[in-house]
């Protein structure tokens, strides 16, 4: 059956990246809820998607407790998630101006999951194939999985699907535009679940449910399990 995941949180009814989004996900009945992890001046894990707060400071640079209150911690944003699992996405991009090439952050997050049991419950993602593979060596008992917008890579190299698969990581997640029924058969030929995000259309979520995909990352994820259900009426 297709996993639900909440992006974010229920983001479309509750601030993104919140204690209230992450509790609102499992009320609405999502299966699993994606969360994005940053590091502070003060090494405090804490839950945000941009590497910026909206006044401008970096993250990086300034202390937990000097953030909003609104911005969970890590271990605050697992426990709202009790009832669900949860896609912790490591930020670590190159070009962000938090980036650090020693994958402090992804060996801390492993450490946090290990201290809560590790195991599947946990699914570790990044667009930086680097981490996730830090984080397989680390935790193997979690699941890892690669975040793409593309399955083309350099000339010369396999692609995504066969990458993240020759790198034993339990799933791809691709950007929703780029998947069809033949990137879900390829990526299950290969092992791999396939966890779309973000769909936030009721018709294109069953288009992908029906093409048997493993998860659909959403805003809306009430109305993704109306439509897994077959309640959702056309055109609401």
């Amino acid at each position: 059956m297709t996993s639900i995941i909440a992006h974010r949180g229920a983001s479309a009814v509750a601030p993104e990246n919140t204690i209230m989004a992450f509790a609102k996900a499992g009320e609405l009945g999502a299966d699993g809820v994606e969360l994005d992890v940053r590091r502070t001046a003060d090494d405090r894990l804490v839950i945000h998607h941009d590497a910026r707060l909206a006044d401008g400071r970096l993250i990086r640079a300034t202390r937990a407790g000097e953030l909003p209150d609104h911005i969970p911690s890590l271990d605050a944003a697992l426990d709202a998630c009790a009832a669900m699992f949860v896609n912790v996405e490591i930020k670590n991009n190159p070009a962000d101006p938090d980036f650090d090439p020693t994958e402090w952050l992804a060996r801390r997050v492993c450490a946090v999951l290990a201290g809560r049991g590790g195991g599947s419950r946990w699914l570790i993602s990044s667009f930086r194939f680097e981490t996730i593979a830090v984080c397989r060596s680390i935790l193997p008992s979690a699941r890892t999985a690669w975040l793409v917008d593309t399955l083309t890579l350099t000339d010369g190299e396999p692609d995504a699907v066969e990458r993240t698969a020759a790198a034993g990581h339990a799933a791809l997640h691709p950007w929703d535009a780029i998947v069809d029924a033949t990137l879900i058969r390829r990526a299950h030929a290969a092992g791999l679940a396939v966890n779309a995000w973000t769909c936030d259309d009721p018709v294109r979520m069953r288009q992908l449910i029906g093409w048997g995909i493993d998860g659909i990352c959403t805003n809306v994820p009430d109305v993704a399990v109306a439509v897994r259900a077959g309640t959702h009426m056309s055109g609401s």
